[in-house]
């Protein structure tokens, strides 16, 4: 009931019963009592006290005022009552009109910690209120995301990650600790070029960025073999594009998987070795029972079945053997038309790009063998016939060589760990193709890079230096 005596409209009400009756008053003060007593007052001392009455004609005394008159002075009280009135009832509207003007100028610049000090219990008070509790709100929130913000910030700062953040023209808007001491001796690189920033690091490293793809790859760094993993991603912030790109340093990762894989290899081979071992040791001792007695009908059997598993466990020997002792690559000039040829009659391929028309400077055998296991995994990853391609293209000294197709690709996972020895997704994979393309590639003095195509697949790219290069 108390909130319903203190609203507006019942205020607004009050206000107009107090102008009606106002009007009211002021009509019957006009018309009836007293202006026109005072008015007739007037008149008279006026005639009394004039020393001239006798020479100029005297007024008639006013007893009433005409209608229109009566009325021109009502409606000049009423204006006047009615402007009163209206001060006083839009007095509280105007300040609190005012009070959130200036609140929503501090909301606009970023300032919640205004709130309205004015205590009413209308709708008005209700509006208050709702405003403080809106202001006390946004002031949580934005103390809640600002420390969000600033764990978020030491985290990525602190990663060993580089992180470097890039506008649609292509300059840095962020970047980490980890990503200043890659590109820039430790200094900021905010509002700096990335592609000049590149032109400091190696080659294979700023053509990575440039194929804007995911990819896995090594360079020589600081004297030393550097491995990067690169991720790439375009967004839209605040409406604008930008383009994420992250450098994460896998020596170390790739150092403990390698130790984690010679294990797993040295368990393979012993479970190997075991299951071949114990039936020859078993049918040796059985043969020689077989003999002793005289039985020898059966030792053909015996004989057969242990040159079997004989014949089994050096083949798997010889497999494991071959990645260990790669031969030194002889390297010399070759000619592609005969080589491509040659290299159709192992697999089918779809050259993407004329051959160059200098002999390319490489081991045949060995290069051939690692087209073929390429070509190969492209054919098994679904992609279609057509869609398997190989290009060789030359690129200053630097000869480069792609097996793509259009299957599924690689996850991050598996393109992280995909040139492990040892390291394989099928189930009756020996791990040992990708692994040795890589020793291959590094033997001639080269590196192998793995990327995901944008509109889907995996692209291999052998990079050889056209110069002999011995390991």
């Amino acid at each position: 009931m108390w909130r319903r005596l203190n609203s507006l409209q019942t205020r607004l009400t009050v206000l107009l019963a107090l102008a009606s009756v106002a009007g009211a008053l002021i009509y019957s003060g006009v018309t009836q009592w007293p202006l026109p007593q005072l008015l007739t007052w007037m008149q008279t001392e006026l005639t009394v006290n004039d020393s001239t009455a006798s020479l100029a004609v005297k007024a008639a005394p006013v007893t009433h005022l005409g209608i229109y008159s009566a009325l021109g002075i009502c409606a000049v009280l009423l204006l006047l009552l009615a402007s009163w009135l209206a001060g006083q009832a839009m007095a509280p509207v105007s300040r609190l009109l005012r009070a959130l003007e200036g609140a929503v100028a501090s909301y606009r610049d970023g300032d919640f910690s205004i709130s309205i000090a004015i205590h009413r219990r209308d709708e008005l008070g209700e509006l208050i209120h709702m405003h403080n509790a809106l202001g006390q709100t946004l002031r949580e929130q934005r103390q809640h995301l600002a420390q969000r913000e600033l764990l978020l910030d030491t985290v990525v700062q602190n990663t060993p990650v580089a992180l470097v953040l890039t506008d649609s023209v292509g300059r840095v808007a962020y970047a980490n600790i980890a990503s200043r001491h890659l590109f820039n001796e430790g200094r900021s690189l905010h509002g700096l070029e990335f592609a000049r920033l590149l032109d400091g690091v190696p080659e294979a490293l700023r053509r990575a960025v440039e194929d804007g793809e995911d990819a896995l790859l090594s360079v020589e760094m600081d004297g030393s073999e550097e491995t990067f993993h690169i991720s790439q991603r375009a967004f839209r912030l605040q409406g604008r594009p930008h383009r994420l790109q992250l450098f994460r340093r896998m020596t170390r990762e790739l150092s403990r998987q390698e130790v984690a894989t010679w294990k797993r290899v040295i368990r393979v081979i012993s479970h190997e070795l075991n299951n071949s071992l114990a039936p020859i040791s078993s049918l040796a001792h059985s043969g020689a029972e077989l003999a002793r007695r005289g039985d020898i009908d059966r030792l053909p059997g015996v004989f057969a079945t242990i040159s079997e598993r004989a014949k089994h466990l050096h083949s798997f020997i010889s497999g494991y053997a071959s990645f260990a002792k790669l031969p030194t690559p002889q390297s010399v000039a070759i000619e592609w038309a005969p080589f491509l040829d040659g290299l159709a009659l192992h697999c089918n391929y779809r050259l993407a790009s004329p051959a160059p028309t200098r002999p390319g400077h490489f081991d045949a055998v060995q290069i051939e063998q690692v087209l073929i296991n390429l070509i190969k995994n492209a054919h098994e990853s679904g992609s279609a016939e057509d869609d398997v391609t190989l290009s060789i293209i030359e690129v200053g000294r630097e000869l480069r060589i792609e097996v793509a197709d259009r299957g599924p690709g690689m996850t991050e996972t598996v393109l992280a760990q995909a040139l492990l020895p040892f390291y394989s997704t099928k189930r009756a994979g020996t791990g040992l193709g990708l692994a040795l393309t890589r020793e291959i590639a590094e033997a001639h003095g080269g590196r192998v890079l793995l990327a995901n195509r944008e509109d889907g697949g995996l692209r291999v790219t052998l990079l050889l230096p056209q110069t002999a290069v011995l390991r």
